[in-house]
């Protein structure tokens, strides 16, 4: 890896397969760097058929640089419990064995009491009935692994859709984390009618009467149902059709797309993963270098002005409109 200018700090997690553990922290701000590797083990520069067979002692896991200034380890270790099944001692999902266990290793005091802060939040929270087993355990040595695995959903994107849904991963965190925390009820208390609709239940609101179709200001959109971050002012244009639209999402990672038939249609439908909020569809026609349009329903976003990003727990984003 190359050498990395300005304040940056390290984070180590292990959290089974190493390959499915990049995305999830790529294309944050303050991330400079994400390398897959082997860490926690007793013998030197272990190879992966060594780690996979077992005897070395190592897990395969990422290794984050970042600046804390921008994206603090707070939010990393969010981002991580959000990957993994933390009540797993025997592995992760379909993958068994020691190498696949989870754990965080810290790299100083401060991330010490920040993970083990984290792990009680988790465990009082009642997201899950069994015990979070997750380890915290002082950082190790760290081997990057073989050029292959580095990057592995770019280089193989095929391959690691298949397996990251064929291992049990993306599944259980459809069903653990993939939802509102909140109940319906509520959630109908909070959101109003057409909000609710376009993201409960896949409703479309009429072109040209949302809040933001014409919309200018600088920030950013959030869902509205969880405040997870989506899209930028920087990335949004006028596409004459009515509703808000982007070049492309904040970062990939936070939308998902699904296949939509209704209304005797084949579209792409995008969601949120965070909340699971139905969020508009994806075309192809779009101005951007990828040739995009992400057109969005009003109702499902919340904006966030550029002057209010760090009151409301966003400074990190304010990097955008620099």
């Amino acid at each position: 890896m190359n050498h990395i200018q300005g304040k940056t700090e390290l984070a180590t997690f292990a959290g089974g397969c190493f390959w499915c553990m990049v995305t999830p922290f790529e294309e944050l701000p303050g991330i400079k760097g994400i390398v897959s590797g082997y860490t926690g083990g007793h013998t030197e520069n272990p190879t992966y058929e060594q780690v996979c067979a077992g005897g070395t002692g190592h897990y395969e896991a990422v290794q984050i640089t970042f600046d804390p200034d921008v994206f603090p380890y707070r939010k990393l270790l969010e981002l991580f419990w959000q990957q993994i099944d933390p009540t797993d001692a025997g592995g992760q999902f379909h993958d068994r064995g020691q190498s696949y266990q989870t754990a965080i290793f810290y790299h100083n005091e401060a991330q010490r009491e920040a993970a083990e802060a984290s792990k009680q939040e988790l465990a009082s929270s009642g997201r899950f009935d069994k015990p979070i087993v997750t380890e915290i355990l002082p950082a190790k040595p760290f081997y990057p692994a073989e050029d292959y695995h580095q990057d592995y959903h770019k280089k193989n994107p095929m391959h690691y859709k298949r397996y990251r849904k064929g291992s049990g991963r993306e599944d259980f965190i459809e069903t653990h984390w993939s939802k509102p925390v909140i109940d319906q009820q509520t959630l109908k208390s909070k959101l109003t009618p057409i909000q609710y609709e376009v993201t409960q239940n896949s409703a479309t609101e009429r072109p040209f009467t949302g809040e933001y179709w014409d919309h200018e200001e600088e920030g950013i959109y959030v869902d509205i149902v969880s405040g997870e971050p989506l899209f930028s002012s920087t990335d949004k244009y006028d596409a004459g059709c009515g509703w808000p639209s982007f070049t492309r999402p904040l970062r990939d990672y936070s939308i998902k797309e699904k296949l939509d038939t209704s209304h005797f249609m084949v579209r792409t439908e995008v969601r949120s993963r965070g909340a699971n909020s139905h969020l508009g569809h994806v075309f192809d026609d779009g101005p951007g270098p990828n040739g995009l349009r992400y057109c969005i329903n009003s109702a499902a976003l919340r904006f966030v002005p550029k002057e209010d990003l760090e009151k409301e727990g966003y400074g990190e984003y304010l990097a955008l409109f620099e």
